[in-house]
């Protein structure tokens, strides 16, 4: 694990591999050890890159009460810098997604690609962020074991347990060991979204948008909407996969996403 200083914090990463830089975000709330599979299947031909956001796995937690996607779309921004990346393939799942996003809009420049797994444009309903900004404070007050214990049914599909228990315990892990507070901020800005629909036509770079039958969160529908409305785009549907298909189906995933990466590559 190394560290990077960028802006008002140090944010732990891991550098592996050479080539086409390929960087990943992880999602809510997770560490880049989620993207374990996906950096050991591919930093024998790319340069991967997993880093932790600001607030969650090793990385430091300013003071704050809200942390907005554009201030981690900005951490990623200096992160390339302090690699000497000028352009780079962004890899994001559920909020990495929408981070994605928004560094798409701010930095549209230093974008190879785009990859968006489990995720939505949309910004929150009014009740949808009552419920976010709910679940920010019981982080704080109960720590982040409880409401992730909750949150596991939705995160990994029933199939995905049945074929491999252990799966759901190392989810479960990485939801225990996020720091609260880091949490709590990224909820509270995430619940303070803008809508990225309008923006996804004015992504130029090459797209990959996966979803899982059986996500919880995010629907074919809301992923075929973002594919009709990315130029460049394609879907890669996953039959009875939740929320995590790059853990749940990794090897699927992994073919695909190298399978993208290698056109880009060898564009």
């Amino acid at each position: 694990m190394t560290f990077a200083n960028v802006a008002d914090t140090s944010l732990a990463y891991r550098d592996s591999g050479t080539g086409l830089p390929v960087l990943f975000i992880h999602g809510h709330p997770f560490n880049q050890s989620m993207w374990d599979p996906q950096a050991a299947a591919l930093s024998s031909k790319y340069r991967v890159i997993t880093f932790d956001l600001r607030g969650y796995g090793a990385s430091e937690a300013p003071f704050t009460e809200a942390t907005t996607l554009e201030t981690m779309a900005a951490d990623i921004d200096a992160l390339l810098d302090h690699l000497e990346i000028d352009q780079a393939v962004i890899v994001g799942l559920s909020m990495g997604g929408q981070i994605a996003m928004a560094f798409a809009e701010q930095y549209p420049k230093r974008l190879a690609g785009i990859v968006l797994a489990a995720t939505f444009s949309q910004a929150d309903t009014p009740e949808a962020a009552v419920a976010r900004r709910a679940m920010a404070d019981r982080f704080l007050q109960e720590g982040s074991a409880l409401p992730g214990l909750e949150m596991l049914p939705k995160l990994v599909a029933h199939g995905s347990i049945k074929r491999d228990p252990a799966l759901a315990a190392n989810v479960y892990a990485m939801i225990a060991h996020t720091p609260p507070a880091g949490a709590a901020a990224a909820l509270r800005g995430r619940s303070r979204r803008k809508d990225y629909t309008p923006t996804l036509p004015h992504i130029s770079a090459p797209a990959l948008i996966f979803v899982g039958t059986e996500d919880a969160y995010t629907t074919v529908g809301a992923a075929t909407q973002m594919q009709h409305a990315i130029p460049n785009s394609s879907l890669a549907i996953f039959e009875g996969i939740g929320h995590m298909p790059n853990l749940e189906a990794p090897d699927r995933f992994n073919a695909v996403l190298e399978e993208f990466l290698s056109k880009i590559s060898n564009g």
